[in-house]
């Protein structure tokens, strides 16, 4: 009888590890992101992640709360200064403050940025572009834009040196 009880323990410890044997690239503990989408706003990013967990915590959300999810969106995130604004089992919104450098008269540059995760659709929108990216695990390269009251007219946003 006990053989059986330490195999029946082995065998459901081993359902509930496999799967992060098994883990992708897209995938951080219990979370697989989907994609994320950031919302340049002047200096701010607004950033919203899509992802699902694993059904086995879901339970234990609704026991203990969502602190520890949180906790791993910043972490995949990898953002110091993260604010979130909403969450739930599926999605969460961030802001972070200060994401982009100002270089005054509406001028910004959301440089490049690295996630902990390979995110498998990236999307960052500016006020003048979108800029898509699939299976990638940071954004490269950065990104300059005009503030939203910049925008008018694209004459008026041209440099001159």
């Amino acid at each position: 009888m006990r053989a059986r009880a330490i195999t029946l323990l082995i065998l459901l410890s081993f359902c509930i590890v496999a799967p992060a044997y098994a883990a992708n690239e897209d995938r951080y503990s219990y979370i697989q992101v989907s994609d994320i989408s950031v919302q340049l706003d002047n200096g701010t990013a607004l950033i919203h992640v899509n992802y699902t967990v694993d059904e086995g915590t879901r339970f234990i959300f609704f026991l203990f709360g969502k602190q520890d999810l949180k906790t791993k969106l910043l972490k995949i995130l990898n953002y110091d200064d993260a604010h979130m604004s909403h969450i739930d089992l599926s999605s969460a919104d961030f802001t972070v403050d200060n994401a982009s450098y100002s270089y005054g008269d509406g001028i910004y540059w959301y440089p490049s940025h690295d996630f902990n995760v390979v995110i498998p659709n990236l999307s960052v929108r500016s006020p003048q572009t979108v800029k898509n990216f699939s299976m990638v695990n940071e954004f490269p390269g950065g990104i300059g834009y005009f503030g939203p009251d910049n925008s008018s007219s694209p004459a008026e946003n041209t440099l001159t040196t």
